[in-house]
Formats: structure tokens, sequence, C-alpha cells
């Protein structure tokens, strides 16, 4: 048995494609922004939206109802879009107006949709934590050698922002998996058996997925020794200021506007590597 395996208490996938439980992974390399509430489902994530037309439902009811649905799920996914920038951006104590903002709705309309803040934070981090979970799960059991699976994961995770909206128990229990040097001694976290969607968005199965990596990236040689998984919990948490970002032209191409960013992911993937 693999340490990553020690570290997991999971089986190791049947096949490429699928999840741990043999669940189907289509729509995890969708990064964030590509990603709406009709994607939910498929991560499992509890408290899915329902169709923009109900099954069955004529799609020309009279008195525009059809029409209605469709600019509700419109404005859902606003929603759900800006909500990802303004906590990416300013952290989980940005105010409900902010999101309403960007999403060019009023503050009711979110409040119709989610009736507190913490009811959309937690709509957020449970995606986001499922969808850094999916590949994170790819990455471990892709095939790739023990660096390349890392750094490449990180890339993903960075690149797409997931990382920035990680809940703060997330950072609590990467504290604790640091403290355990032996891959062995790390605890398991029971998983309820035929409540595995709900599994894949719990942060400490996350967690114990990075632990895997880095602790394959360290036998192998390839990282820096002292590493922990609470190092590359930070590195996830990467951002370039919005000012820092260049302004171009229309049609100019001489700078790509995420070279900050890549830079900034290069310099911090240098200094977890073994040189």
């Amino acid at each position: 048995m693999t340490n990553q395996d020690q570290l997991l208490g999971l089986p190791v996938p049947s096949a490429a494609g699928e999840g741990a439980a043999g669940e189907s992974t289509v729509g995890h390399g969708l990064v964030p922004e590509q990603r709406g509430p009709a994607q939910r489902e498929s991560y499992g994530v509890p408290g899915a939206v329902a169709p923009a037309v109900a099954p069955g439902a004529p799609a020309d009811e009279p008195g525009g109802t059809a029409r209605l649905r469709v600019d509700a799920r419109r404005n859902l996914e606003s929603v759900l879009r800006a909500a990802r920038q303004v906590f990416g951006e300013l952290g989980y104590g940005a105010p409900m107006e902010e999101v309403a903002r960007r999403a060019g709705v009023g503050v009711g309309t979110v409040y119709r949709r989610f009736p507190s803040k913490e009811v959309l934070v937690q709509r957020i981090a449970a995606e986001e934590v499922a969808w850094l979970t999916a590949q994170a799960k790819e990455s471990l059991y892709g095939g790739s050698g023990p660096w390349d699976s890392l750094a490449g994961y990180l890339s993903r995770a960075v690149g797409s922002g997931a990382g920035r909206l990680l809940p703060p128990s997330a950072f609590r229990y990467a504290d604790e998996l640091a403290t355990f040097r032996d891959a062995a001694d790390v605890p398991q976290v029971p998983v309820q058996r035929g409540a595995e969607p709900v599994w894949d968005a719990d942060p400490r199965q996350l967690l114990h997925l990075l632990a895997a990596l880095v602790a394959r990236a360290a036998a192998a040689g390839e990282l820096r020794p002292g590493v922990t998984v609470a190092d590359v919990v930070l590195v996830l948490t990467a951002a370039v200021p919005v000012h820092a970002r260049p302004v171009r032209g229309e049609g100019d191409e001489s700078q790509p506007q995420d070279a900050p960013a890549e830079r900034l992911l290069q310099i911090l993937l240098n200094g977890l590597r073994a040189h």
C-alpha cells in the first residue's frame, strides 16, 4: 500500500475518469468561471437548484412562466459568478451588496435565492472544494510523476481561482495534518457510506489528497525538505492583486493578462521544489 493510500484510507479508482467510488468525474475539468448551477449535481453538492423548465412543462406556458424561469436561472448564474469573484478577491467577509452590484441585480434578488450570506458562502465553498477534490484525485491517480502531479494540480487550482475560496476550516485542518511526519499516523476521516457526494465537498478529504501528493513528492526527493501540506494550501490561495495586472488595449497581445499570475506561480513552485 502506498503512502497516499495510507493517508486517504480510500480505494484506488478502477479507471481514469472515475472517482474513488467509481463515480463519473465528467465536468471536473471546468474551472469555476465555467461552472454554473447545472454542474452542481455532478459534484454531488447538496441543495441543487431546480431546472430552468420543470420536467414535462411546455416551453410556451401561458403568462411567460417558462421565460421567467429562464431569467431566474440567468440571475442565479450571475449571482454565483459574482460571488466567486467578490469572495475570491475580498474574502468571505465581503458584503452581499457588492455581490449584487457585480451580478447586475438588486440585493433583494440575491437574498431571495440565498436567505443569508452564510448560505451563499456555504454554497460557493462546497462547489469549489468539490472541484478541487476532483482535480486532486485526477492528479494523484493520473499516472504522472510525483512532482509533475503536484505542480500540475497547483497550476490548475491557482489558475482557476478556486483555492482562494477554501473555507477557513481547510486551513485549520491543513495545520493539523502538517504535524504528522508519517502517513500511517494521520487519522482517517470516517466516510458515511451512501453519502459520497457530500464527502466530495468535505475539505478534509481534499486535505488528505493534498497530503498524499506532498508525501509522494517528498518520498521521491523532489520536494524541498520541511514542506508540508499547510505550505501547499498557502500556494493554492496565491493571487496577484487586480491593480497589478496589465491593462491592455484592444488587440494588444504583447503581454498576456495572466502573465503576473503565471510568474508568481512559478516563483512559488520553485520555492517548493528540491534543487
